[in-house]
């Protein structure tokens, strides 16, 4: 009877079960049994695959702390996705179970939903696209909550949530207007109000509002239960003050951020400190107050993660009292403790390299932006801003190499046979100190290894044993030897004084290379007074070369300095230098003009007396045009760059190439200095390479890219050369017979240059031909080379129609058009141009002479 009973109470309960699982009933137990299991199971595996992604991208992410900081700690890529491929897979596994529990347990009966936990699913698959940068799909979720389950207790967070998803769609203003109607309509409990109010001061950050921003954000920080995001929100505020100049209020609020102390993450307390130190204006009052206070972070063990920020922090505080060295060795310390940091190492590096800029040591500056392009995203203002400033820094470290060897030289130059000699017996006995000092600790060195070896395990163990044979004993014996000797030859007398040796030590090969102006100098002439004198030049025209040199150097680089660093104070100092050194006439006048504009962005009172020298002492010039009548258009100045480059682009255009190379090379002379420059060193290349042919042409453009590198015409020339020039040497004159059926054929006429009357006449009259035969060829006259030019008929289908013509227009009584003549394939033709190669080809064609 019991055993019944069993039987029937399981069948009773099987049955309750299937009855259960059905979501088309809206019974008591199908809805608990429904709200239950997706509750305790889907969602709650969902739950945790979502948090366990949230918590990776809060790992990740790195906040940059020299910015104003974003509401929400999201690294984002900036890309809609719209699919689920490469995404986060506890993201996509969060939104499975949410889809799941949608599919499987969603209760939609007579259109209403009867499960409470489907509104909590679609928000899960809501925030799990939100976090994968699927934005789109995100915000259907939400909508759906929204539209569906008006009765839902949800409403208010899914609200929040999409206006966060429409933030990062690009629509701050519509987040802005629907939060407006949250705060009207609904009841918003605390933590969602702080987050509302979080969400809309970051929509107000968007729409550059920081003012409105400030005001929503003191309302999240004020509303806000949990401590990391209320120190979040007062340090956001703090920023803002900041960027509004108020300091004080600044300092006010970071203070509240130092009082929560250790109910916050360390990093917003670390940081409130150094932003509270970087507000403070550093006087001799509170100079030692606040070197204290930065030694203190330091020697904080808790503040070991975050010595990075501490460091560089110190270091701009010895910068700003002028510790130089001190602020180095900070910048120093701070590099080193970066933990791949790319923001501060980009931060450390651009300041580093701004300090040699400064200094005038431009290899180490180039050398430190260098570093920072590698520490930023290259589709950044940032990135290319450093990229155009490293570029141009290229010009500045070549010139200013030039200023400083032609003043050197020209120093020693100018010096008494007395004097130069002192100068050099003084430099020879620094030298010998040096080596003698480098000796001597080399030897200390390699005794105090020998003696650490020998008291060492394998030392003893290896006691009494044969030196050679002993590996670790020869080790220290050829470090020794290089150390001593250097770098021998294996030869007889190798320890003669004469013998050429390599000195390992890199300063003082620098020191002798700086000297002599060689990189390897022997030993008698290492310490040789005589060899060192005997490298100044004696003769007047050297010397004359080398202040012509150290001239345009020096007005190159004010130029730079003018126009592409905006140093006024150093570009001013370069061109006074120019005119007080006897320039040549073509530098005088663009100096002088420079110089007056920058007087006039400094606002000094020479720019007068310089406008009133150029206009009295210049008064058929440019520039002494456009200071008397300002209204003129530059354009229209007939000895303007632009109107100069017009004239010679039209005479290249006519075939003109001697003339355009002529004139090219008087405008670079007349307009040194000016942006028109390089558009012409490339206009007279190109017209180099008409005239003269392929080798010429490409010395041209090397000439162009060496000197012009950062230049668009220089980098064009880098091009041709790198990719076109190839091409062109590896072009060959093609068989007459290897022709294509549908080769282009040409009939060619030379003449001499200096009968050019009579090849302007042959043109005319093939024209008519041309026109009266009906044919459809064109007639060109074609610039060969200095004494040689073509008429050319074009556009023959075969060589056959092509000597036909020819032989036409030769015996035909109406024509009479005897003159020499050849047919060419109108590849050869081009290579012909290129290679100006003409007697080749004739040679190759067996042409008979008439």
């Amino acid at each position: 009877m019991n055993y019944l009973r069993a039987i029937g109470a399981c069948l009773l309960i099987g049955a309750l079960f299937f009855a259960s699982c059905s979501t088309k009933k809206d019974a008591f137990v199908n809805r608990n049994w429904h709200a239950l299991t997706t509750k305790y199971n889907v969602l709650y595996n969902g739950e945790l695959a979502f948090e366990a992604g949230r918590e990776q991208l809060r790992q990740d992410y790195r906040d940059n702390y020299w910015e104003i900081l974003p509401v929400e700690r999201l690294q984002v890529s900036g890309q809609v996705k719209l699919d689920s491929e490469d995404n986060n897979p506890n993201f996509l596994k969060a939104e499975e179970k949410a889809t799941k529990a949608i599919q499987k347990h969603s209760m939609e009966i007579e259109d209403r939903e009867r499960n409470p936990q489907t509104d909590e699913a679609f928000l899960l698959l809501g925030k799990a696209r939100y976090f994968d940068e699927r934005y789109i799909p995100a915000i259907e979720a939400f909508n759906y909550i929204l539209r569906k389950y008006p009765d839902s207790d949800k409403l208010n967070e899914a609200t929040i949530w999409r206006e966060k998803t429409n933030i990062r769609l690009g629509y701050p203003e519509l987040a802005i207007k629907n939060l407006r109607r949250l705060f009207y309509f609904e009841e918003v409990e605390d933590q969602d109000y702080a987050d509302a109010r979080a969400i809309m001061g970051q929509a107000f950050l968007d729409l550059n509002a920081p003012d409105s921003a400030l005001r929503e954000l003191k309302t999240a920080a004020a509303y806000a239960r949990k401590k990391e995001e209320k120190a979040r929100y007062l340090f956001i505020i703090g920023q803002l003050y900041n960027s509004l100049d108020h300091k004080d209020s600044a300092n006010l609020v970071f203070d509240r951020i130092i009082e929560m102390n250790r109910r916050i993450p360390r990093v917003y307390l670390v940081n409130a400190h150094l932003k509270k130190i970087d507000n403070i204006e550093i006087n001799p009052e509170n100079r030692d107050f606040v070197e204290e206070y930065l030694e203190e972070l330091v020697e904080n063990r808790e503040n070991r993660p975050f010595l990075d920020k501490i460091h560089r922090q110190r270091a701009l505080f010895y910068a700003d009292t002028d510790r130089d060295s001190l602020s180095l060795a900070s910048y120093d310390k701070s590099l080193r403790a970066t933990q791949q940091d790319r923001v501060i190492n980009a931060l450390n590096y651009n300041d580093l390299a701004d300090y040699y800029f400064d200094e005038n040591s431009y290899r180490n500056a180039g050398a430190y932006y260098d570093s920072v392009l590698l520490n930023l995203d290259e589709n950044t203002r940032k990135f290319r801003a450093i990229t155009k400033k490293r570029e141009n820094l290229d010009d500045v470290i070549k010139y200013e190499e030039i200023v400083q060897y032609t003043d050197s030289v020209l120093r020693l130059y100018e010096m008494s046979p007395e004097n130069r000699t002192a100068y050099f017996e003084q430099y020879v006995d620094s030298l010998k100190a040096f080596d003698a000092a480098e000796a001597e600790k080399k030897e200390r060195r390699a005794s105090a290894g020998f003696e650490a070896f020998a008291q060492s395990s394998g030392g003893k163990q290896n006691k009494g044993k044969f030196y050679f044979y002993n590996i670790t004993s020869l080790g220290y014996g050829k470090t020794a030897f290089r150390n001593q000797w250097g770098e021998r030859q294996l030869e007889d007398n190798w320890r003669w004084s004469n013998k050429a040796r390599t000195i390992p030590d890199e300063a003082v090969a620098g020191t002798d290379a700086a000297a002599t102006g060689s990189e390897v100098v022997q030993d008698e002439q290492r310490y040789s007074v005589e060899y060192y004198v005997s490298q100044i030049p004696e003769d007047p025209l050297v010397a004359d070369s080398l202040r012509q040199e150290r001239n345009f150097a020096n007005y190159q680089l004010g130029i730079i300095y003018k126009e592409k660093f905006k140093e006024l104070f150093l570009a001013g100092g370069k061109l006074e230098l120019v005119l007080q050194r006897d320039p040549q006439e073509r530098l005088i006048l663009p100096s002088k003009y420079n110089l007056l504009k920058i007087y006039e962005e400094l606002e000094s009172p020479l720019a007068a007396d310089m406008r009133e020298d150029i206009i009295r002492n210049h008064p058929g010039s440019r520039y002494a045009a456009i200071l008397t009548n300002p209204d003129i258009q530059l354009d229209a100045l007939e000895n303007s760059p632009d109107r100069r480059y017009a004239d010679l682009y039209k005479a290249y255009r006519d075939q003109q190439y001697l003339q355009v190379i002529t004139g090219s090379e008087e405008s670079i002379t007349q307009f040194t200095g000016d942006p028109i420059v390089p558009k012409l060193e490339l206009l007279k290349a190109n017209a180099i390479g008409r005239l003269q042919g392929l080798q010429e042409f490409k010395e041209a453009l090397n000439y162009l890219a060496l000197n012009y590198p950062n230049t668009d015409e220089g980098k064009e020339a880098q091009q041709i050369v790198s990719d076109q020039i190839p091409q062109m040497e590896a072009l060959e004159l093609t068989p007459a017979l290897s022709a294509p059926g549908t080769a282009n054929w040409k009939v060619v006429f030379p003449f001499k240059r200096a009968d050019d009357e009579t090849a302007q006449k042959l043109r005319e009259r093939l024209e008519e031909v041309v026109k009266d035969l009906n044919y459809k060829n064109a007639v060109s006259k074609d610039i060969y080379n200095l004494e040689d030019q073509f008429v050319v008929v074009h556009g023959f289908r075969s060589k056959d129609f092509a000597l036909g013509f020819a032989e036409l227009i030769k015996k035909n009584k109406d024509y009479r058009i005897d003159n020499e003549n050849f047919v060419i394939l109108s590849s050869n033709y081009k290579v012909v141009q290129i290679h100006k190669n003409l007697q080749d080809y004739l040679r190759q064609v067996q042409t008979p002479k008439p």
